[in-house]
């Protein structure tokens, strides 16, 4: 990958930005083998806490690139959401506790630590590069490939030849930029100041949002002895006098007992941002994390929305490199992340209005309606469950409803993460057995027998072939075969999961979506078909093997 004799740096993928969302991007094609650089414009990580909630849905990606033993030490898990009035009255609460994806739901984090696992996750892959202190400044495009120019501190500037570059460069992105996107939205006129301390002067765990009309305001638990606050800041408060030492001490006054002497990490004035992006591929340039969207922090999913892209579109990516599937595949990108983005940025900016309003009036008709509404048993579960949270749905992209009918229920869908029993562990999640690549799932049946000729295909890719069985006949060895691994339903999760479609046998993707269901005697059309959805090459067509690395255990 590195320059030599004075050619250019050459990469498969030239990711823009060191951040989470690039760092775990780069892990998961590391995995593969895809050829990586990064690059960065700082000279080293950031080392300030910035995002504070992480989702179970993060936490399986990083179950999925082998470092959720690293991060998790770094997390406050189950971590419940209080709104409260100006009175201290609770109006809501969010606290759930069913994990149907493996993890916690809400947990808060310290994202420095987590990006300094990520980063250090990638000396595991000879094939990924990180350059600091470099940034993009110009890119020409070709039928090829990129040619990306990137500048160092003192204006020196160096080539770098790329298939494909993905912008995870931040709000101000500068690929995003120079691909000619737009990004669409609003930013909010109201400012806020957010406080970072150490030796946490509450100590109470937890999250809670104030929704208090002379000053709304967050105050978050984080590991290691950490708290943030955030507060709103009136229009009549200039920047420069709110990050006054007396004014955050007036600010912090009515929550901690002694605001003069806390030990202040760092501290902010930020606005709230609603944007998207006119478009999330523009050739072979990408945009992922705050790049591709911006969205207020209220429900803590800017964050894990990026980590969500880097999972849709790694793999992707890595078969399209690979050889394995057509450049097509990765229009899917955009169809499949726009939308739930943009629910998520509705979401978030919902939230922002319900807390943030300075009419005692308003707030009190919102606390009444809340009040009321809290009271009715099913509404606190939706509540109190997170059931409000838009869960990502595919309808088109790389998904196939070829026998859709009551079979399709499924589909588009993440599939859940129980904990199992294989012939060899007692007591495992269920991605640790599929491994990083896909997963064709049959419930009561032997895949083989189901796919016929077309369990090769499978097999080939790198796929693990899975019966699903009751626990009682998790050791029968009547129906063996080599390429199949057995599993046993160690809490009955999955038989509960079958129970309520018609589905049987489940095609799933290697970020766990489903991308087809159907009962078993349709399994080797229905391959067909999930084949042609995802643009995969026939059997033996593939440039080079595809079958991601083993991830090493942290």
């Amino acid at each position: 990958m590195a320059s030599t004799n004075g050619h250019p740096r050459s990469a498969d993928v030239l990711i823009i930005g060191a951040g989470p969302v690039g760092l775990t991007l780069a892990n998961i094609l590391g995995q593969y083998g895809v050829d990586t650089i990064v690059v960065e414009q700082r000279d080293r990580l950031i080392d300030y806490p910035r995002g504070v909630g992480i989702d179970d849905e993060s936490l399986r990606t990083f179950q999925a690139i082998g470092l959720i033993d690293a991060i998790l030490p770094q997390t406050n898990p189950n971590q419940i959401m209080r709104f409260v009035n100006g009175k201290g009255r609770v109006l809501a609460e969010i606290a759930p506790t069913e994990q149907p994806f493996g993890w916690p739901r809400r947990n808060g984090f310290i994202q420095p630590l987590v990006d300094a696992e990520l980063l250090a996750g990638l000396d595991r892959f000879d094939c990924v590069e990180v350059v600091w202190s470099r940034s993009l400044t110009a890119f020409s495009e070709s039928p090829h490939g990129i040619a990306a120019t990137v500048a160092g501190p003192d204006g020196e500037e160096e080539l770098i030849e790329a298939r494909y570059v993905v912008g995870c460069d931040g709000g101000r992105s500068t690929a995003r930029r120079l691909s000619g996107t737009t990004f669409e939205g609003t930013t909010s006129s109201t400012r806020w100041i957010v406080i970072d301390l150490r030796n946490d002067p509450l100590g109470s765990p937890n999250v809670v949002v104030g929704a208090d009309p002379a000053r709304p305001f967050v105050s978050v638990s984080l590991a290691h002895g950490i708290r943030r606050f955030e507060f709103m800041v009136h229009d009549d408060e200039p920047d420069e006098r709110v990050e006054h030492p007396e004014f955050l001490q007036k600010l912090l006054a009515p929550h901690v007992p002694y605001p003069a002497q806390v030990d202040v990490i760092r501290k902010r004035v930020y606005t709230h941002h609603s944007r998207i992006a006119g478009s999330f591929r523009t050739g072979r340039i990408f945009l992922a994390g705050d790049a591709a969207h911006l969205m207020p922090v209220w429900q803590g999913q800017g964050y894990n929305s990026g980590i969500r892209d880097a999972m849709n579109l790694g793999w992707k990516l890595a078969l399209v490199v690979n050889g394995t599937a057509g450049d097509e595949l990765l229009d899917t990108y955009d169809v499949e992340r726009r939308d739930h983005a943009r629910a998520m940025i509705d979401l978030s900016t919902f939230v922002g209005k319900w807390v943030s309003p300075t009419s005692k009036r308003v707030a009190a008709l919102r606390d009444a309606l809340f009040l009321g509404i809290g009271a009715v048993p099913a509404v606190k579960r939706y509540l109190v469950e997170m059931r409000f949270k838009p869960m990502p749905r595919y309808k088109e992209g790389a998904v196939t409803y070829a026998r859709a009918r009551k079979e399709d229920a499924a589909i588009g869908r993440q599939f859940i993460q129980p904990r199992v029993a294989t012939r060899t562990e007692a007591d495992i999640l269920l991605d640790d057995v599929i491994g990083s690549s896909f997963g064709v799932l049959c419930w009561n049946n032997d895949p083989i027998a189901v796919l016929g000729e077309e369990a090769r295909r499978w097999i080939e890719l790198g796929a693990r072939l899975v019966a699903l069985r009751p626990m009682s006949q998790l050791h029968w060895t009547g129906a063996d075969h080599q390429s199949v691994t057995v599993v046993g339903d160690l809490t009955g999760a999955l038989k509960r999961w079958f129970d309520g479609q018609r589905a049987s046998v489940l095609f799933l993707r290697p970020d766990r979506f489903v991308a087809a269901a159907c009962v078993a005697q349709h399994a080797p059309e229905v391959s067909r078909a999930v084949a042609g959805a995802l643009s995969l090459r026939a059997p033996g067509d593939a440039r080079r093997a595809t079958a991601p690395v083993a991830s090493p255990t942290s």
